[in-house]
């Protein structure tokens, strides 16, 4: 089982991703994983469940939304994206149709779709 993220270490992991985005700099790959790994803890508290994989590459993987448990092979239901779009969609400074237009997201599946659950507003 992976370690739970505590409320302030996520907000400050997010706050270091944002400082270093604003100031034009690529955030530190532990402040990057952390704050990824805090927002899919989030998810799966919000939205507890096993239709739908939500897979932000290299850092993090969850099962979530009510439905039907998938068990082997490739879930019928995921979601992939990188940890940049991913932090934008969790925090609401991006909105899914427009990361999903771009490509950025990539969901296949009926139960696929995030926006009822998204932003997180952690």
């Amino acid at each position: 089982m992976p370690r739970r993220i505590d409320t302030p270490e996520g907000r400050a992991a997010l706050a270091a991703v944002d400082a270093a985005r604003s100031a034009d700099a690529a955030p530190a790959r532990t402040d990057l994983a952390t704050a990824v790994r805090y927002l899919l803890q989030l998810l799966a508290e919000k939205a507890p469940g096993h239709a739908v994989e939500v897979r932000v590459p290299p850092f993090g993987a969850v099962q979530v939304i009510e439905g039907p448990r998938h068990t082997r092979g490739t879930p019928p239901n995921v979601v992939e994206t990188d940890a940049a779009t991913w932090i934008a969609l969790a925090t609401g400074a991006e909105q899914w149709a427009d990361a999903a237009a771009s490509g950025r997201v990539l969901a296949s599946g009926v139960r696929a779709d995030l926006t009822p659950v998204l932003p997180l507003r952690p």
